[in-house]
């Protein structure tokens, strides 16, 4: 039996952590989206969007509440 590794909210918000980004452990993937988008705007995030174009170019093995947050806060700002 074959596991594939899920994207989950403890490896999203820890894959954003390791982008610099200010987390509060246990935080859901809408607060660490959120929270990412808004350090984004103010200063930016080197490697951002490099790591969600990855993660969505993998979006089948992301739980939908992952991709929900991703689509939600993550992407509008990124395309501006």
């Amino acid at each position: 039996m074959m596991i594939a590794d899920l994207i989950d909210g403890d490896d999203f918000r820890q894959r954003l952590q390791a982008l610099g980004v200010r987390i509060p452990d246990g935080a859901c993937p809408e607060t660490s989206a959120r929270m990412a988008a808004c350090k984004y705007n103010d200063v930016g995030v080197e490697g951002l969007p490099e790591a969600i174009q990855h993660m969505m170019q993998h979006s089948d093995e992301m739980l939908p509440s992952v991709r929900q947050a991703i689509e939600t806060h993550l992407l509008p700002r990124l395309r501006t």
